[in-house]
C-alpha cells in the first residue's frame, strides 16, 4: 500500500530560507480547532492532544480502506482583537500583546482524499475512547491560495520577534500590504525539540 505523505507531494509549502522571500501558497484543506489562550498553557497543550488523536484516529480510518498517509506537520495561524489592541506592528503584537489574549487556530493538513463527514467521525471516536471533549470542536478548514512572504526561524519562539523584524522590513521596502492572519508550520515538534533547535517556517499573507 503506498502512503501519502504530505511534505514531499508538496515541498515548497513545507520549506523556507533563512531570508525573507516571496512565495505562492495553493489552496489546501486542513482539521482545524480554534481556540484562545497562552500558548504555554494547559489549553493549548490540550488542544494539540485533541487534534493530533483525530488526525491519528482518521488515518487509521483510512488505512483500513488502503488509503493511508502520514500525518502531516502541526500549524497554526494566530491573531487577536485588533480594536483592543490597535496600531502594534507585525515585531511588535508578539511583545506588546498579553499571550493570554492571542487566538489561534491550530491545523494539520490532509489528503484531497479526506471527506469532512468522515473527521466528524474520527472525533466522536476520540471523545468515546479518550474522553477529550475538544474533539468535537474539530473541523473542516479550507485555506485559500495566496500570496505571502516568509522566512525560516531557527530557535526558540520567543526569538521569533527578531525574523519578524526582517519580515517586516522587506514587506514595507516593497509596499506590500496585510492580507490575512500570521501563519507557522512546526518543522520540529515542540514538545519534544531543544528550543535552540527549532525550526519554524513563519509566513505572512499579503496583497
Amino acid at each position: 500500500m503506498q502512503k501519502t505523505d504530505l511534505t514531499k507531494l508538496y515541498k515548497s509549502y513545507y520549506s523556507a530560507k533563512n531570508t525573507p522571500e516571496l512565495v505562492e501558497t495553493e489552496a489546501a484543506a486542513f482539521l482545524s480547532l480554534a481556540g484562545k489562550g497562552d500558548p504555554s498553557g494547559e489549553s493549548f497543550a490540550a488542544d494539540i492532544q485533541a487534534l493530533y488523536a483525530t488526525a491519528y484516529t482518521l488515518k487509521f480510518m483510512y488505512k483500513a480502506t488502503d488509503q493511508d498517509f502520514v500525518v502531516a506537520k502541526l500549524e497554526g495561524l494566530w491573531d487577536f482583537d485588533e480594536q483592543l489592541y490597535s496600531g502594534f506592528s507585525l515585531s511588535e503584537a508578539p511583545i506588546k500583546i498579553p499571550r493570554k489574549d492571542w487566538r489561534y487556530r491550530l491545523l494539520i493538513r490532509l489528503p484531497e482524499f479526506v471527506r469532512p463527514e468522515d473527521i466528524t467521525e474520527a472525533a466522536n471516536r476520540v471523545l468515546l475512547k479518550k474522553q477529550l471533549d475538544r474533539a468535537l470542536d474539530i473541523s473542516f478548514f479550507n485555506l485559500p491560495e495566496s500570496k505571502a512572504v516568509q522566512m525560516l526561524h531557527t530557535g526558540p519562539f520567543d526569538k521569533e520577534v527578531e525574523t519578524l523584524r526582517q519580515i517586516q522590513a522587506f514587506i514595507s521596502a516593497r509596499n506590500l500590504q496585510k492580507n490575512g492572519l500570521h501563519h507557522e508550520i512546526y518543522l520540529s515538534d515542540f514538545r519534544k525539540t531543544p528550543k535552540e533547535k527549532l525550526r519554524t517556517i513563519l509566513r505572512e499573507p499579503v496583497k
